[in-house]
């Protein structure tokens, strides 16, 4: 069932705070986790809680290398709606930077999405909980903790009571970049204190053959723990370009 749409809100009111968005112009697909291959349209949101030094967006938060000015604008859910339904893609993406840093003007966008026939995937650093309004049928999240080696603080990145709440929600699946078999013992331990399922691990790399080797050297430890295992798509075919 889809969601109703929204009563008593002016949407051309409701501003986010985007980076950029992109699938409709030039069609893309959705590059990791469950969706992995599906057609999806993006609309990236900017600001972060985090400052992960591996981030492959620092356009989003990175004030030190980038100008938010240049690198975001305002737009309002009217507009979104409109660009995002102007195509017959099904899939949404929303991601960051962390799109739940604005997830109350965020409930009226899904909202209408959901009621325009789209389905909504979020992807979130997982260390914060979704409203009750964003845990609805045709919303799913790819909840990707940042572990060590990733460059962040766990104290900051690992927050235990969200991870169990999306793990409750049963709305959730936990994706994690890996580098090393090491990596893939901690993301364990990791998924056993927090009871974190299903898993997808996803190998680190910026470039096709960074993500080969790093897949080759993950591949036969993901298998045997009976894990799910995503490349990174829109590097292997688009090299990594922004907005592809």
């Amino acid at each position: 069932m889809t969601a109703s749409r929204p009563v008593g809100i002016n949407l051309t009111r409701v501003r986010l705070i985007v980076a950029e968005r992109f699938g409709v112009e030039v069609p893309t697909f959705q590059g990791e986790g469950p969706s992995c291959g599906h057609p999806a349209l993006f609309i990236r949101l900017s600001r972060c809680n985090l400052i992960c030094t591996k981030c492959d967006t620092k356009e989003t938060w990175d004030w030190s290398q980038f100008d938010p000015r240049k690198e975001s604008t305002k737009q309002t859910v009217a507009d979104l709606v409109a660009w995002a339904t102007s195509s017959p893609v099904e899939l949404v993406v929303i991601t960051g930077g962390e799109p739940l840093l604005q997830q109350t003007r965020l409930v009226p966008l899904v909202e209408e999405l959901l009621a325009s026939g789209k389905r909504v995937e979020f992807e979130t650093n997982g260390t914060i909980a979704p409203v009750p309004e964003l845990l609805v049928d045709g919303v799913r999240f790819n909840v990707s903790p940042k572990i060590a080696s990733f460059g962040m603080d766990e104290a900051k990145s690992v927050v235990p009571a969200v991870l169990e709440k999306f793990a409750a929600s049963e709305r959730a699946a936990f994706k994690f970049v890996a580098s090393s078999v090491a990596d893939l013992d901690h993301i364990a331990e990791l998924a056993h204190a927090h009871r974190l399922a299903p898993v997808w691990v996803m190998p680190e790399g910026t470039t096709a053959e960074a993500i080969t080797a790093t897949t080759r050297v993950l591949a036969d430890a993901v298998a045997t723990r009976h894990w799910h295992f995503t490349t990174r798509l829109h590097v292997l075919a688009f090299a990594d370009t922004r907005g592809r």
